[in-house]
């Protein structure tokens, strides 16, 4: 069985040089193996984790990577709680829906365990609810960052993608005394 295996693997790449193409070759023995798409194994489950935290938000950006789509939510101090899920509506604090102002065919709903406002109850982002807060124009996945506001300390976000795709989420320390929760989305499901 191992022997078969083997062969198919070389007969797949050896095919793949004499089409002509590297990069079909890497496609193809992916394919041959069943390896997850860039090492990608974080599936579509709610990702949850943390307690809630009075350290303000502060900055959303996103950024696009080889296998992925990130949004960065920045703190003005250390945060760890977050809950972000797969779902068909999600309303900001006082329950107006944000979908119908967020692009995408999926709908993830972040939920972030920190305001958005400092200890005077002063907003820490421009933003207002139902606002847009990236330009995700050519990302392969994202599609929307809609603004939900705060309200009892959490805030919340409804981030449109093309599709129902894996992602993960965590939290990174920095820079400096800040920190920042992380949501990455695949541009696919393994090959």
């Amino acid at each position: 069985m191992r022997i078969r295996s083997a062969l198919t693997v070389m007969a797949v790449v050896v095919a793949g040089l004499v089409g002509g193409g590297g990069t079909g070759t890497v496609a193809s023995t992916k394919a041959a193996t069943g390896s997850p798409y860039c090492g990608i194994t974080w599936g579509s489950g709610t990702k949850a984790a943390g307690s809630l935290s009075t350290a303000p938000l502060v900055d959303v950006r996103t950024g696009r990577h080889d296998c992925f789509d990130r949004v960065v939510f920045e703190f003005a101090g250390p945060v760890s709680g977050y809950t972000v899920t797969y779902g068909e509506t999600w309303t900001e604090g006082e329950g107006l829906p944000l979908s119908p102002y967020t692009a995408g065919d999926e709908l993830l709903r972040v939920s972030l365990r920190a305001p958005s406002y400092d200890d005077g109850h002063v907003a820490t982002v421009p933003y207002r609810v139902g606002e847009h807060t990236a330009n995700v124009l050519r990302y392969r996945t994202l599609r929307d960052v809609v603004f939900g506001g705060s309200f009892e300390g959490y805030t919340t976000f409804a981030v449109g993608v093309r599709a129902r795709l894996p992602f993960r989420a965590f939290v990174l320390a920095g820079p400096g005394p800040h920190s920042r929760i992380v949501l990455d989305v695949a541009h696919q499901w393994q090959e």
